[in-house]
């Protein structure tokens, strides 16, 4: 019987790979190369072409529409990359990473990767991964793993456009430069005039390059530079009027004439993998990452009932200018132990960071503007724009695991990683607030994997984990005292690939703590010390089935208990305790489904649902922002074998919701919006 990539095919048309890919090798779950179906954790392989298919142009998007339980509260603040998983909220616990490698935020932000034209899969894990990569992981992490180059030929191009005044262009090629050489090549460029009446054009530039010498059969050089220029959405949100959002306001942006908003990233890589012999595979990478990030905005809006007008502050102009060298070096044998196949991978990761943060703080001026016949106005410069702080970060860990199969069936796996960071802040304004700050920290994991069948897998998994108690290399003058939080997970999960391949299935179950947050001191409110802990529990379930030759479903839910075990915060001067109250920006119901359908020769139909449960803006859980489902759909028709043309429709019911958002302003979803795309290969 066919499956439904086969009945697509046999309409002329090359489907995605489907499913949790759970036989595919990662290095996200394992630095031992092992698929899902041999990690006893969760991790979810989304193929890039089952994201450019589903019309998901974004990093955000693929993540957020595919993967289990993971949300986004992504503004232009912190880049757009900052997501919520098991309970856990922001870029210090749920930790982005690029072709393996950690990205270090600086003042709560990462601006790259973001474009999907050259993603070859966005690998996920699910829960603490500090042993893997460090501080700043108790809820997961999002690989992106760019194109490789081949010796296979390949090209493809696109051209797409739609409503908003989109255009896109992109164009992937690669191939063989000799013998022993072979390339990749992608660039994508995106612009729209945006949905908002003004201040919503955005643009943006991504350009992957890599070489690729195969010296020898065992030794390959990589030598890569990825580069992303941004003009991203000058949008910060829109005030609730009375509590909600009044839809005469919906599509206006009331930042001021003149706001910018740039990120320019360059991320170079030169990676060494050599096999001396075939129980032995040494791999070492050097990168450099700069990025340079500008803001001139006004940020904060708050409708004021007793005038009618809606109260802008914050005027804020902000620079970062970040530069990130690093090596990590890892060697893994393939053996025996005690008569058992075993497998043990050990290594180091070095890493320096510079970080200046310019900025006109304390961020002064006021504005009243009327909500519905709105005069933007232009920049107030209360305050002088000068440099800061500055930081010098050096970091080195040493990590191993091990993979012990004790039988067939039966393996267990161990990591562990020793960390140091070392933080040198020099405040430019008040060199008394200067300071240096040293960080240790010690993470391990062990778990085991039973398999019933080749195709199924029981596991259970021990993990700890640790967070800064904000983003590391730009830790302030406040926070120089406190140590690192510390986590610690319990898992358990099923995993099933069944009926010949056609259907997938995962189940897992979990529970996390953590502590040394960052509270109140009851008997001193205005005195800050680090008592306070989180948890959050819950399932989550993944199914992937090829109902019939031409119809396929993937569906996932994630159901979690998430709150404040100690939690004081200092209100009016008095010590109030959140205990039990639900984290901020933390939903406890994430779902999405999406269906596929080769209805017809050379057509094919997708629809996907999101629905995102609702969450709070505050610690008191009194700022609730509602849940949200938006319907998203797409119709391919293959021209050719090698060229086909796409319509897709986002929020198709033209749903109002919050991404994200506090106890005055809700940054809103795009409307409903439709692009058309023409894709060829050659």
């Amino acid at each position: 019987m066919l499956s439904v990539i086969g009945a697509a095919a046999a309409n002329g048309y090359t489907a995605a790979p489907q499913g949790l890919n759970l036989t595919t090798p990662n290095r996200s779950g394992s630095r031992l190369d092992l698929s899902p179906l041999q990690t006893p954790a969760s991790v979810e392989i989304i193929p890039g072409q089952k994201i450019r298919e589903r019309g998901q142009e974004t990093v955000s998007e693929a993540v957020t529409q595919n993967a289990t339980g993971i949300t986004t509260i992504g503004a232009p603040g912190n880049g757009f990359s900052s997501y919520t998983a098991r309970g856990f909220a922001g870029l210090n616990s749920v930790m982005p990473l690029y072709d393996g490698t950690r990205l270090y935020v600086g003042s709560g932000t990462i601006t790259y990767p973001f474009d999907t034209w050259n993603v070859d899969r966005i690998e996920v894990l699910r829960g603490p991964a500090s042993v893997l990569f460090g501080e700043g992981a108790i809820g997961g992490i999002i690989n992106v793993v760019p194109k490789k180059p081949t010796f296979v030929p390949v090209g493809e191009a696109r051209v797409a456009g739609g409503s908003d005044g989109v255009a896109r262009l992109a164009v992937d090629t690669g191939g063989p430069i000799g013998e022993s050489l072979a390339y990749r090549l992608n660039v994508s460029g995106n612009r729209a005039d945006g949905w908002l009446r003004r201040e919503g054009e955005f643009s943006n530039l991504a350009v992957s390059g890599a070489l690729l010498f195969q010296a020898t059969p065992d030794l390959a050089v990589t030598l890569s530079n990825d580069y992303g220029y941004q003009e991203p959405l000058r949008y910060f949100g829109t005030p609730l009027i009375n509590g909600r959002i009044d839809p005469r306001t919906r599509f206006t942006n009331y930042n001021v004439d003149d706001s910018r908003i740039i990120f320019k990233d360059n991320w170079t890589q030169l990676k060494v993998e050599w096999n001396p012999s075939a129980d032995v595979t040494i791999r070492n990478t050097a990168y450099r990452l700069t990025s340079n990030r500008r803001y001139r905005d006004v940020e904060t809006y708050a409708f004021r009932p007793a005038t009618g007008l809606v109260r802008r502050s914050d005027y804020i102009e902000i620079w970062h200018d970040q530069e990130q060298i690093g090596n990590r070096f890892d060697a893994t044998f393939r053996g025996s132990l005690l008569g058992m196949r075993n497998t043990v991978v050990a290594g180091f990761d070095v890493n320096h960071i510079d970080f200046l943060h310019t900025n006109n703080s304390p961020y002064a001026g006021l504005t009243d503007v009327n909500p519905y016949a709105f005069d933007p106005g232009l920049f107030l410069r209360a305050s002088a724009t000068s440099p800061g702080f500055r930081t010098s970060t050096n970091q080195a860990s040493l990590f191993v695991e091990d993979r012990l199969e004790v039988t067939d069936r039966l393996s267990l796996i161990a990591g562990a990683r020793y960390e140091a960071s070392s933080i040198r802040r020099d405040d430019l304004r008040n060199p008394a607030n200067s300071f240096t700050k040293d960080f240790e920290a010690v993470s391990y994991r062990f778990g085991a994997v039973f398999n019933p069948t080749p195709e199924s897998a029981l596991y259970a998994q021990y993990a700890t984990a640790v967070d800064p108690v904000g983003s590391l290399i730009s830790l302030s003058v406040t926070q120089k005292d406190f140590k690192l939080s510390t986590g610690e997970q319990v898992e358990v999960g099923y995993k099933q690939s069944f009926w010949g391949g056609r259907g997938e299935f995962t189940l897992a179950g979990y529970r996390i703590g953590k502590d040394n947050l960052l509270v109140a001191d009851p008997n001193r409110p205005a005195v800050t010390v680090q008592v306070g802990s989180q948890s959050a529990q819950g399932v989550e379930a993944f199914l992937a089935l090829g109902v019939t030759e031409t119809l396929r479903v993937e569906a996932n839910l994630a159901l979690l208990h998430a709150q404040y075990d100690a939690f004081t915060q200092s209100v009016g001067g008095a010590a109030v305790s959140y205990r039990g109250n639900q984290p901020v920006n933390v939903p406890e119901t994430v779902s999405n489904v999406w269906a596929t359908w080769a209805f017809a020769p050379r057509f094919e139909a997708r629809a996907g649902v999101q629905y995102v449960g609702e969450t709070y803006g505050d610690f008191a859980n009194t700022v609730r922002r509602p849940g949200y489902t938006v319907v998203n759909g797409g119709l391919d028709y293959r021209v050719s074998d090698t060229s086909r043309i796409s319509f897709r429709v986002y929020n198709l019911f033209d749903r109002i919701y919050p991404v994200t958002g506090n106890s005055s302003m809700w940054l809103l979803g795009r409307p409903r919006s439709f692009e058309v795309a023409y894709s060829t290969g050659f």
